[in-house]
C-alpha cells in the first residue's frame, strides 16, 4: 500500500510551499465532504473505507471540484465507495504484471531498451483506480547506497537506453533526492533520455516551483527529459496548472499527458475533447488514453472497450491528429502497450 506522507523534518521557514500545501491536504472524508457542502446519505462514500489506502487530496485539487455535486468528475476519482469492497472476476492486485517484471526490488523491465524505477510509494493524491495501490513499496531500496547498486547494475547493461522514474510519484521526493537520482541516471553513457511519470503537476501544481524548473533547465541539457503528467478531465487543468506547465516546457522538458478512461468521469466525447484542447493550450501533448487496468477494487470505473472505440472515432472527427491520444491497454507480459482499434 502507499505510505502516508509525513511532515518535513526541517523548520517551517525552510519548507517549500508545495510541501506545506501537501501537508495541509484533506485526509478525512468527512472534512472533504463538509468543504464541498455535501451531506452523507444512504449511498454516500464512506470515511476511511480502506485504512491501508486512505483518502489523500490536496486542497488546491479539492478547490477545483464543484460544490454540492456528488457527481463531480474530480471527486469521483478520489472518494472511496463500497464498490471497492466488492470482488469482481478478473480484477486482481497486480493488474499489469509489475511483480513478474521486477528484476530486483524497485526495478521493472517490461519493454525493450527501457527500465522503470519505482523511486517511492508516496503520492500527493490517492486515486481510487490506482493500479499500484497494492504494490510492495516496503521492499524498495531505502538508502542511496542501495540505489547506487541499482545504477551500477544499469550502467553495466548496454541494452538500457531509457530510464523511467515512477512510483508512487517521483516528484514527491525532495529536490535534493530527485536531483541525486537524476544525476545518477544521466551519467550512464548509454542512456539517451529520461522519462518522469508524475501526477503532482496536476494535483499540486506548486511543485513546479523555481527550484524544480531550474533543475529541469540545468539537467535537461545533458540528456532530454520527458515529463509525463496525468490528467483525466479538463477541470483538473486550472489556470495555475496551465501556467506551470508552460514554464516547465520553457525549461526544456517535453510534456506529455496520459489519461485513464473512467466511468462517470470522462466517458463521453465532450469531456475528452475538452481535455485534449485544454492540454494543448498548456503545451502538453495528449499521449495515451488507457483502458482501465483491472486492479482489485476499481471495477466500477471500467468503461466497455466498445464504448472507448466509439469515443475514439468521435475524437478523430473533432480534433487534429496531434490532439488525439492513442487508446491503449496494458497487458501483463506483452512486449508493448496494445493499441485498441476497431477491427
Amino acid at each position: 500500500m502507499h505510505p502516508t506522507p509525513t511532515p518535513p523534518a526541517s523548520s517551517p521557514a525552510t519548507v517549500p510551499q508545495w510541501q506545506r500545501e501537501w501537508q495541509d491536504s484533506f485526509r478525512n472524508t468527512g472534512e472533504l465532504l463538509e468543504f464541498l457542502g455535501l451531506e452523507p446519505h444512504s449511498v454516500a462514500e464512506l470515511p476511511d473505507l480502506d485504512p491501508r489506502f486512505p483518502l489523500l487530496v490536496p486542497r488546491s485539487y479539492a478547490e477545483r471540484m464543484r460544490k454540492r455535486d456528488w457527481n463531480d468528475p474530480l471527486l469521483k476519482q478520489v472518494l472511496a465507495t463500497r464498490h471497492e469492497e466488492q470482488e469482481r472476476t478478473g480484477f486482481i492486485a497486480d493488474a499489469v504484471g509489475d511483480l513478474a517484471a521486477e528484476e530486483v526490488p524497485g526495478v521493472l523491465r517490461k519493454y525493450h531498451g527501457r527500465t522503470l524505477l519505482v523511486l517511492t510509494g508516496i503520492c500527493a493524491v490517492h486515486c481510487r483506480y490506482c493500479f499500484r495501490r497494492e504494490f510492495p513499496y516496503d521492499e524498495l531500496p531505502m538508502t542511496r547506497s542501495k540505489w547506487n547498486g541499482v545504477y551500477v547494475r544499469l550502467k553495466a547493461d548496454p541494452s538500457v537506453e531509457e530510464i523511467l522514474f515512477s512510483g508512487g510519484d517521483p516528484l514527491s521526493l525532495s529536490d535534493a533526492n530527485l536531483r541525486w537520482h537524476w544525476e545518477q541516471a544521466i551519467a550512464i553513457p548509454q542512456i539517451k533520455r529520461l522519462r518522469i511519470h508524475t501526477r503532482l503537476p496536476v494535483v499540486l501544481p506548486s511543485r513546479l516551483d523555481e527550484n524544480f524548473l531550474g533543475m529541469v533547465s540545468e539537467l535537461s541539457k545533458f540528456k532530454p527529459v520527458y515529463l509525463v503528467i496525468h490528467a483525466n478531465h479538463a477541470n483538473e487543468i486550472s489556470k495555475e496548472v496551465v501556467s506551470r506547465l508552460k514554464a516547465l516546457r520553457d525549461s526544456g522538458a517535453v510534456v506529455l499527458n496520459q489519461s485513464v478512461l473512467l466511468r462517470g468521469v470522462n466517458d463521453h466525447a465532450d469531456a475528452l475533447v475538452e481535455l485534449s484542447e485544454r492540454l494543448l493550450d498548456a503545451g502538453a501533448l495528449p499521449y495515451y488514453l488507457h483502458q482501465l487496468d483491472r486492479v482489485r477494487g476499481a471495477w466500477h470505473f471500467e468503461v466497455p472497450e466498445e464504448t472507448g472505440l466509439k469515443l475514439m472515432e468521435d475524437l478523430r472527427k473533432r480534433l487534429p491528429g496531434y490532439g488525439v491520444p492513442k487508446y491503449v491497454r496494458e497487458i501483463a507480459g506483452a512486449a508493448s502497450k496494445t493499441e485498441l482499434i476497431r477491427k
